[in-house]
Parts: C-alpha cells; structure tokens; sequence
C-alpha cells in the first residue's frame, strides 16, 4: 500500500449504523424544536460534515451565513408568510386544509438557521463542463452531509424552501454570483418522528424499490 492509500477499512455495523442514521433522519419543523442553543463543539461538527462533502472538480462551491439575530430571522419570515400564502392557494379542498394546519418552518423556534449558498464563480472547473448544474449538486450533497451529521447529534435539522431565494440573497446582502441553495433550521427537539410527517398525514406514499429501480434501461 502507497503512502497516498487510506487503510481505513469499515465493517457491516458501520454500514448499518450509517443506514439507521439515515432511515431515521427527518425534516424538522417549528412545533418540535426546544430552546436549546447548539453549543460550538456540535455546530463545527455539522459544518465540518458540510465541508467534506463532495464536489464538482473539488470546486466546493459551498458557503454558510449563520443567523442568530432576531430582525433577520423576522425578514426571512415575512418572506416565507407571503410565499406560504400563495403556496396554499395551490392546493384545494382537503389538501388545501391539510396544508394549511401545517407547520412548514421554524425560523424562530430554531435557535439557529442556516443559510446555504452556491458561490458560482464563472470560472471553468474540471467535470462541470458538460453539465453546469453539478455546481449546484455539490451543495445539495453538502446539505445532506450536515442532515446526516445533525441526526447523529441529535439534533433536528429543517429545510425551508417556501421562501423567495432573492429576498433572502437581499436581506442577507448575498453578492450577485451567489445563489441560495438552502434555508435551514437546526435545533434541538422533543424528538424525532417515527416516519416522515408527510408519510403520517398521509400526504404522500413511499414509493416502492420496484417503481423506481431499472436494470440497463428503462
């Protein structure tokens, strides 16, 4: 073995320890976080998580605005109400009453939150070529690394995507190459559901191995 080898080996109950973090995650909302600050030792955990994730060419396009402050958690919020709002409209009869009785954020419960930016630089990088979007990917792939890592922690993790990505790039003086990717609430909780929420309420069925498995083509 090369000096450049890794000799670290994994066996079976790691793999099932990483697949039972997995199936276990959720997506945490405002109504089951718990006022709790995350201390600074699980925090660069999450972020550390992020930052080894993978990416395109290793561009790691990534980069994070931790917010605490309560006026730019209440202009984030106001940005969500309106979307939310308009969202709703979109649904009708039972749904639309479902989605209304339903708690999409936690902007303020959180004690944290997170926002997740794409910075695009317009510079050629090695693999991006043909597909430009993997850009992006590199983050979304970051974003599940810290998911991963919080649920480790014990820690819930919410992703708010009823939100206008330019009001928050404005109120968070995000220069013009940066895109938001995602907007995250991470907290401490009450605990951590049995299945999805939206699995719960019925609102969506988990799809079958069979449905969405192909062999060579479709």
């Amino acid at each position: 073995m090369t000096a450049i080898e890794n000799e670290r080996q994994f066996q079976q109950s790691d793999a099932n320890l990483l697949m039972d973090i997995m199936t276990n995650r959720r997506d945490v909302r405002g109504n089951r976080f718990i006022d709790k600050p995350i201390n600074d030792k699980e925090l660069n955990q999450i972020l550390d998580a992020a930052i080894n994730a993978p990416s395109v060419g290793f561009s790691q396009p990534w980069e994070f605005v931790l917010i605490r402050d309560t006026k730019i958690k209440q202009q984030i919020k106001d940005s969500f109400d309106q979307e939310n709002t308009n969202a709703s409209k979109l649904f009708i009869d039972d749904r639309q009453t479902t989605y209304n009785l339903l708690k999409l954020e936690g902007i303020f419960e959180a004690p944290l939150n997170i926002a997740v930016f794409y910075n695009d630089d317009q510079q050629p990088v090695l693999g991006k070529t043909s597909m430009p979007e993997t850009g992006l990917y590199s983050v979304v792939c970051a974003i599940q690394n810290m998911w991963l890592m919080a649920r480790a922690l014990n820690i819930g993790m919410g992703w708010v995507s009823i939100i206008n990505p330019e009001e928050v790039k404005s109120i968070l003086k995000a220069e013009e190459n940066k895109k938001l990717v995602g907007y995250l609430c991470l907290g401490y909780t009450k605990g951590f559901l049995k299945q999805p929420e939206l699995e719960l309420l019925h609102w969506e069925k988990r799809k079958a191995s069979k449905d969405i498995i192909f062999n060579d083509t479709y």
